[in-house]
């Protein structure tokens, strides 16, 4: 495997040092973070495209009733 270390805010961290750090729910919106920003980078789509389907899902998930949920966590949208 490539080792892979990357420098944020002066200090150098590796990808396994990162993963072994957070929690399973940090991983979870880091890797969706690193994804998006990908492909918003990339030219995959657009952030408007992006939140475009993040609004449809969550008006999805309404209509099914779902309880919305209201945590203190909450992710920003990458780019």
């Amino acid at each position: 495997m490539l080792a892979v270390s990357t420098v944020v805010l002066g200090d150098a961290m590796s990808f396994e040092e990162a993963l072994a750090l957070a929690s399973r729910d940090e991983s979870f919106k880091a890797t969706v973070y690193a994804m998006n920003t990908l492909l918003i980078g990339k030219g995959i789509y657009t952030r408007e495209e992006f939140e475009s389907l993040f609004v449809e899902w969550v008006r999805k998930e309404q209509q099914r009733g779902r309880p919305r949920s209201q945590t203190q966590d909450s992710m920003s949208c990458p780019a």
